[in-house]
């Protein structure tokens, strides 16, 4: 497997946390001292790489841009710029799974994981380039949210990869709670930053409710297939 190999060839020690320890202030920061030259270097190159590839995808569509449709659903959240923090604070949220992990293996199998998600969602933009439908809404009213729209514009629309990412850290950081003493209330928190991650693409309006399905069904596919050979690994002892 691509995971076993590439875990192999970097000959990652494995640093295994107490069972049941309480994730506490300490115990955080010991895990981010843990593997942290390879956590370090593989969110930055792995960000750089994805973005430098997003943009490119986003200003140079190669096929026609398809407009996605609304749907009743998308008047259900209506625009608030109050709704830029929360999609903004993904970049933080999906850096806390690789960086609180303790094992080299695992964190291989996570870098994986998360390339295969990001080469699956740019090959969709780069076959199926899509864009919002225009809306109704004085930009300049709302400069922060107008500086996000100039960055990152209406393209690359679906599946929403924000939304592809929160589900799939959201998975993750379910399974690495689980070894923890406070695991319920630090899955709640999670379960409220993932769901608040998702409706901040609707209420900022940088997608629509089509993209944001896709976007989850992308993100669980990923996540279950992760799950599956994380599985098949430990089975087989290797």
């Amino acid at each position: 497997m691509l995971a076993k190999a590439w875990a192999d060839l970097l000959h990652v020690p494995t640093f295994d946390s107490p069972p049941s320890a309480p994730l506490g202030l300490g115990d955080f920061f010991w895990r981010l001292g843990v593997l942290w030259p390879y956590k370090l270097v593989g969110a930055s190159v792995g960000m750089s790489l994805f973005f430098v590839a997003y943009f490119h995808l986003l200003n140079h569509p190669k096929f026609p841009v398809t407009v996605m449709p609304l749907t009743r659903w998308d008047a259900a959240i209506p625009f608030s710029p109050l709704w830029l923090l929360p999609y903004v604070s993904l970049w933080v949220y999906v850096t806390i799974p690789p960086f609180i992990m303790t094992r080299g293996r695992e964190l291989a199998l996570y870098g994986v994981a998360a390339a295969v998600m990001s080469v699956l969602g740019l090959a969709i933009f780069f076959f199926w380039p899509t864009t919002l439908p225009p809306l109704d809404i004085d930009w300049t009213r709302h400069p922060s949210v107008q500086f996000l729209k100039s960055v990152d514009a209406a393209g690359n629309a679906c599946p929403s990869l924000h939304v592809a990412f929160a589900i799939f850290t959201a998975f993750w950081l379910h399974r690495l709670l689980r070894e923890t003493k406070r695991a319920r209330l630090w899955q709640v928190l999670n379960n409220v930053w993932a769901g608040a991650i998702v409706l901040s693409t609707l209420g900022t309006h940088q997608h629509v409710v089509w993209d944001v399905v896709a976007g989850t069904a992308l993100g669980v596919i990923v996540a279950v297939g992760h799950a599956y050979c994380s599985w098949q690994i430990a089975r087989r002892g290797t």
